[in-house]
């Protein structure tokens, strides 16, 4: 039995006891029981007491009737975390801070797969680089007189399809470091139907394979962050607004909190570990429609007449006015003051013109022409655009105004027909997509193989 425990152990995660969800290192040494359940002593002596206590010779008894259901199911290694480091016979070092990229290495990884938004990929650079050389090197045992150094949360201003969940996608895996992508839209305040704010942790948890360590270092990308703003003119409780808002204050001060494990909520039957959320970056995002016209109102507040006078209008066609946002503008949207001073590094992604679009078409490593060709490559066939038809599909995608994402719904339309065909047809060599078979005037130029 002995030598049972030790070999499951081996990969450095702890059994928990499958009745009170207790770890062994707090209530001891476990058994092992068929099929993988692992019962603490005192849980075992409480199961023995109460099947003493029944008939055992009368088949209407309580006890038969009885059925052990044990959460995480019967596999011993769904109900296993990972200690802490320090807890860990063998330590692993997550990131090395020497072979850390330099900010101007994470921005031109960036380029190679957003399109534009060099702004926001400085920022974005600067703020990781500076966020993981404090996390190598804050010791507060050691350096208790020095400097300690605050993380910087960001909040990510712009409108839909411009490149958010993409640029931190990309970040965490050129960094390789567990990342965990949630939507504010489902948070609501603790004892209400959704889920907890601790529910974010749990995502970042599953995502390092419950490595506790690990996950303390990772990034949290909270994405529709717009939709908890405080609601305006409301007679109920504001469960998934404000209150939500409050609820994430600890988790961006950063706080000793208890998650989940496996579970958007926290209940009686799910196991729970504690998480230190210091050195976990938060990275907020959301669209936010109608700051735009809050940024112009103040801007144009006091206006004048004559000449070199300040217009009303004269902010209508800045496509740019996100980047001119303030703490009272987000105020008024409706982010509480504590939340917005907990995300220090506030930027905004611009919008996308014809340019960008035809540039996301065909520039990135894995453009979405890129991904058509390699599809049809498969079949021996080679697929090109021209330049007219790409300008073409960059327009259409503008009257759409989702962003980016109308680019792959254009594209899925036109080749829809053309994917069906050409398997049919072992002699096709080459398709090229022309301006007319866009507009729907024609049709590709096929041609055969030699």
């Amino acid at each position: 039995m002995d030598e049972q425990n030790r070999n499951d152990n081996r990969d450095g995660y702890e059994n928990i006891c499958a009745m009170c969800r207790r770890p062994e290192s707090v209530c001891g040494k476990l058994l092992r029981m068929p099929p993988n359940i692992y019962l603490c002593e005192s849980c075992l002596q409480k199961s023995f007491d109460m099947m003493s206590s029944m008939n055992m010779d009368d088949p209407n008894s309580l006890l038969g009737n009885i059925r052990f259901v044990f959460p995480g199911g019967m596999q011993g290694n769904q109900t296993q975390v990972k200690p802490k480091k320090a807890e860990q016979k063998v330590e692993e070092d997550v990131m090395n801070i020497e072979k850390l990229p330099a900010p101007h290495e994470i921005k031109a990884r960036l380029d190679e797969y957003v399109v534009g938004q060099d702004h926001a990929k400085k920022v974005i650079s600067v703020a990781v680089y500076n966020h993981y050389k404090r996390v190598k090197r804050q010791d507060e045992k050691a350096f208790q007189d020095e400097v300690v150094i605050e993380k910087s949360n960001m909040l990510m201003l712009g409108p839909t399809g411009c490149g958010k969940t993409y640029l931190v996608q990309t970040l965490a895996r050129l960094l390789n470091v567990p990342l965990a992508i949630t939507d504010a839209t489902s948070l609501t305040e603790a004892g209400y139907i959704g889920d907890d704010v601790e529910s974010v942790l749990s995502k970042l948890l599953a995502n390092a394979d419950n490595d506790v360590d690990r996950a303390e270092h990772g990034i949290v990308f909270i994405d529709e962050i717009d939709k908890i703003a405080k609601k305006k003119n409301t007679n109920s409780r504001d469960v998934s607004g404000e209150s939500v808002q409050q609820g994430l204050l600890k988790l961006l001060e950063g706080a000793e909190v208890e998650v989940p494990i496996g579970a958007s909520s926290k209940n009686g039957m799910v196991p729970t570990t504690k998480m230190n959320t210091r050195n976990i970056l938060f990275i907020c995002g959301g669209a936010f429609p109608g700051l735009d016209e809050i940024v112009k109102n103040r801007l144009t507040k006091s206006f004048t007449m004559g000449f070199n006078a300040n217009l009303k209008n004269q902010f209508d066609e800045d496509k740019d006015i996100l980047a001119k946002v303030s703490m009272e503008d987000l105020r008024e949207y409706g982010m509480i003051p504590e939340f917005i001073g907990r995300l220090p590094m506030i930027y905004a992604l611009r919008g996308l013109d014809k340019e960008a679009m035809k540039r996301i078409l065909c520039e990135p490593k894995n453009a979405i022409i890129k991904q058509y060709q390699k599809l049809f490559a498969m079949d021996e066939v080679k697929l090109s655009f021209t330049d007219d038809a790409l300008d073409l599909i960059a327009e259409k995608a503008l009257t759409k105004e989702t962003g980016a994402r109308a680019l792959r719904s254009i594209l899925e339309e036109f080749m829809l027909d053309i994917m069906y065909e050409i398997p049919k047809d072992s002699y096709i060599g080459s398709v090229t997509i022309t301006a007319d078979y866009i507009r729907g005037n024609g049709a590709p130029i096929i041609e055969m193989r030699s």
